[in-house]
């Protein structure tokens, strides 16, 4: 996901939602400084998952991110800062034993007071590997996580994490295997929310009813429950110790396609559209004027290449299809020139990006792509996956366009109905083709451009990539003793990549979004998220 990041998966939501009646709290008290009044809504698509240790994609995060506080917020250059985070300190002497000191007051929505118990329970139970949470991989610097992972039946050998050791009540000591100079950052992500006692069953397990209820100890509570396909409703919450949200309730509308969103956003049924859609964003100028806003995304859209299968195992054949495909064209044609063609692996908002990583290889040269195909024996036909809640069909349709012509090949573009659907079958690897990919930052690093998508066995891992060069290089920068080190050798890693080219890049995408004439401060950030804590009625 993530920011996270976001966890961080990133589709063009979409869905169809009910209508909340106006100011009607569902029994939950008003916080006092918020308007009381007409929800604001935001358009989604169906989650995959609300539980912190299993969301990894944009719009989980989007609704758990209003329910939790994260220990490490991040400023607009990206470094770390603890102002309306979770975390009152984080320090270390080493980068390898670190000492969180929790900030005294916060509650979860059940009234629970929340201390280091809830947060070391939280990550013993997302470590645990039985427990198969997607983002259990964000807890394997973790010294002891080895240790309750298991590849046969048999259970793993140790339930808990050995390096998580509780202090105080509010105080948390955390042992890594080795250094790692970014973890404070890492510490941002949403697998390091607590959890309340209610959330577990008597097996320490999670309740079968816990994912459709969470109870949080963020800024807002869930009101209800998850209405699946429908709507998540959220309220806020009076004992939040924090700065308070203006508005005392948000409503996450669920939609199947981004038409009826953007539709229902020029009706005035809905206040917030996180992404517009690229078949409107030319009349979305007329039809939103100033209401059209674009702000920088660390969102980085990417072609993955199942290298495990053996039309796809000759990296020239890799290479060809990058060079057969016009990103200036498609950006210029569907995206109205608002992105930036992808010629690296990392997103040019985070410190150590570089531009041209990719060379030759990310360039539009179709004679010499063809040439380089037929030679490398590419397949006949590719088949190019992607979700069909996403808006994404007419960009897929043009880039198989092109490897028709350009490669003299056969290809489809293949829909999966939902993202959730989408990212279950590519973690499966069951996709024998293409898939279109994307990433927004968990936690502002080049090193989560790398780690989550390229280590082996990795969640986002859809390649399947397997090398011990990049691994090894990976290991290195992790062990620097500070940053600039860091980003040397986290920059050598995506040489590497370069190299080997397991995914295509395709562009770096700005968040182009729009809101309804009854709102005001709308902001999204860099992990692709709408800013709940600005928004604000007219």
């Amino acid at each position: 996901m993530r920011v996270h990041r976001l966890a961080a998966w990133i589709t063009l939501p979409v869905t169809v939602a009910l209508t909340i009646a106006a100011c009607d709290t569902g029994g939950l008290t008003p916080v006092a400084g918020t308007v009381v009044g007409s929800a604001v809504t935001i358009g989604i698509a169906e989650p995959e998952h609300l539980i912190p240790s299993d969301t990894v994609e944009s719009n989980g995060f989007q609704v758990i991110s209003s329910l939790y506080t994260p220990l490490v917020r991040f400023d607009d250059s990206g470094k770390p800062v603890l102002d309306q985070a979770a975390a009152a300190s984080i320090t270390t002497k080493d980068n390898k034993v670190w000492m969180v000191k929790l900030k005294d007051g916060f509650t979860f929505h059940n009234g629970q007071k929340v201390t280091a118990d809830s947060y070391i329970k939280a990550w013993n139970f997302g470590a645990y590997g039985p427990n198969a949470q997607i983002g259990t991989d964000f807890y394997s610097r973790i010294q002891g996580y080895d240790a309750m992972q298991s590849s046969t039946s048999k259970k793993p050998k140790a339930t808990k994490l050995s390096g998580v050791k509780k202090i105080d009540d509010l105080t948390i000591q955390i042992t890594l295997s080795a250094p790692f100079a970014e973890f404070e950052k890492v510490l941002g992500y949403n697998v390091f929310y607590p959890l309340p006692d209610a959330a577990y069953a008597a097996d320490g397990t999670l309740t079968t009813a816990y994912e459709d209820n969470p109870i949080g100890d963020g800024p807002f509570q869930i009101k209800g429950s998850w209405n699946h396909n429908q709507s998540i409703d959220v309220i806020a919450y009076p004992d939040y110790p924090l700065d308070k949200p203006k508005v005392n309730e948000v409503d996450f509308k669920i939609y199947q396609d981004q038409d009826t969103m953007y539709a229902d956003l020029q009706a005035g049924e809905l206040d917030i559209e996180p992404q517009i859609p690229s078949d409107k964003l030319a009349s979305a100028q007329v039809d939103l004027g100033d209401r059209l806003k674009q702000t920088p995304s660390s969102y980085f859209a990417y072609i993955s290449v199942p290298t495990w299968e053996a039309a796809y195992k000759n990296v020239d054949v890799r290479r060809a299809i990058s060079m057969a495909i016009d990103r200036q064209q498609i950006i210029d044609k569907i995206f109205q020139g608002s992105y930036a063609p992808a010629t690296s692996w990392v997103s040019p908002v985070v410190e150590g990006a570089r531009a041209n990583t990719c060379g030759d290889a990310c360039k539009y040269n179709p004679v010499a792509a063809k040439q380089l195909y037929q030679a490398a024996k590419g397949p006949n036909k590719i088949q190019l996956y992607y979700n069909a809640d996403g808006g994404h069909k007419e960009w897929v349709d043009a880039v198989c366009n092109q490897l028709a012509k350009n490669l003299a090949v056969q290809c489809v573009g293949s829909p999966v109905v939902q993202l959730a659907d989408l990212r279950k079958q590519a973690r499966a690897h069951s996709l024998k083709g293409l898939l279109r990919s994307a990433w927004a930052f968990d936690y502002p690093s080049i090193e989560d451009y790398l780690t989550p998508l390229y280590k082996a066995g990795a969640a986002s891992n859809d390649s399947d990539y397997d090398s011990p060069e990049f691994e090894q290089a990976i290991k290195q920068a992790d062990g620097a003793s500070d940053e600039a080190t860091a980003i040397k050798g986290y920059q050598k890693a995506e040489d590497i990549i370069a190299q080997d080219m397991p995914t295509i890049p395709m562009w770096f995408k700005q968040n182009i979004y729009g809101y309804s004439t009854s709102m005001k401060n709308v902001d999204m950030d860099l992990f692709a998220n709408v800013n709940v804590m600005t928004l604000e009625r007219n």
